[in-house]
């Protein structure tokens, strides 16, 4: 039937329920909540899936292991040996920046900011800490009691507090010693019979060193048995080694020996300076100094002993324990002289021939 809009009587009116519809395919009012509440759900979903995925983003960023660097020093004289420790990290599988991180931290020859940066190290919860030279491993072992340590010291571990035992660290705390403090009196002699003529040596250390009283007690036994006297110069800025070298002029020293201080390390271009303006025989701790115009260096080589510390630090990032590796300790020592020019017990860097072993 034809309604007089043209419209078919069959067809249902606006507001009324299409027969046509099956009753089952009709939404109810219960089905349109039910679908907003999957769609909700489909859009939680969403929501959780991505923010597992940046947490899973996060979490494979932080798996890169950090090593916190503590030197004593200051970065550009200790130049030199970073690659060292880059290179024993990369012969266990670490490269800086690529599988590995290592945030630097330098006391610059200011030993009383190690503890603060140490503990801002163990602060940040570094995997493992490189503690170079004994002012910043006795930092680093008062700063944390868990994170591991590897130190590269010239003294004994165990006489400072730092291990139990050199076969068995014990602890959280391992690493390579020079045994630089152990030689010192080695050194006096070699300087002895380097200049026999001489009635008196002396000997400059840093006051603030933590072995300093050990360092003099040892040199001095040796000057008693070589029969000479010793002068103790005290020196640990600029100002004071020029002060020291000064007074070697008015004592009538004969010689002189540098304690092995990473201060001294760093200043190394001073020391040598004056030691040629003073024309003054001088024995040094490492061999870096005869390489830049020294006259004569016994010790271990430095930069081996970081490579080795390095090693440590990967096997420890592998998964071993500081107490059950064992404190590494040299077996080669370096005697390194300049040879005599002009009669002359010390030559300029720029002009004077190569050192021999």
């Amino acid at each position: 039937m034809l309604l007089p809009s043209g419209r078919n009587s069959e067809e249902p009116r606006w507001g009324e329920p299409d027969e046509t519809i099956q009753p089952e395919e009709r939404l109810r009012p219960l089905d349109r909540e039910r679908g907003a509440r999957m769609r909700r759900r489909e859009v939680l979903l969403l929501l959780a899936t991505g923010m597992m995925g940046a947490r899973a983003v996060r979490a494979q960023q932080k798996a890169m292991p950090v090593i916190g660097f503590l030197a004593s020093t200051s970065p550009r004289p200790a130049e030199p040996s970073v690659p060292a420790f880059r290179e024993g990290l990369s012969e266990t599988g670490y490269v800086e920046g690529q599988n590995v991180a290592i945030e630097y931290r330098w006391a610059e020859e200011r030993y009383d900011r190690l503890p603060a940066l140490a503990a801002d190290l163990a602060g940040r919860h570094v995997d493992v800490i490189a503690a170079i030279a004994i002012p910043a491993a006795l930092a680093a072992k008062n700063a944390t009691a868990t994170i591991p340590i590897v130190f590269a010291i010239g003294v004994d571990p165990v006489e400072v507090g730092l291990v139990t035992s050199l076969a068995r660290p014990g602890g959280n705390v391992t690493g390579v010693t020079f045994m630089n403090v152990e030689l010192m009196a080695k050194r006096l002699e070699l300087l002895s019979e380097l200049v026999p003529q001489t009635e008196a040596i002396a000997l400059l250390v840093n006051p603030n060193f933590p072995q300093t009283e050990r360092i003099i007690g040892d040199v001095q036994e040796a000057a008693r048995t070589k029969n000479v006297r010793l002068d103790i110069l005290k020196a640990s800025t600029e100002s004071e080694i020029d002060a020291a070298f000064a007074s070697l002029v008015q004592l009538h020293t004969g010689a002189l020996m540098v304690s092995n201080d990473p201060v001294f390390f760093d200043q190394r271009d001073q020391l040598l300076t004056l030691a040629s303006r003073h024309v003054v025989p001088t024995i040094y701790a490492w061999r870096e100094f005869t390489e830049a115009g020294g006259l004569i260096s016994y010790g271990t080589n430095r930069t081996s002993s970081y490579r080795l510390a390095a090693i440590y630090v990967g096997k420890i990032l592998k998964g071993a324990k500081p107490a059950e590796l064992p404190v590494m300790q040299p077996t080669t020592f370096e005697l390194v002289v300049r040879p005599r020019r002009n009669s002359a017990l010390w030559c300029p860097p720029q002009s004077s021939p190569a050192p021999t072993r």
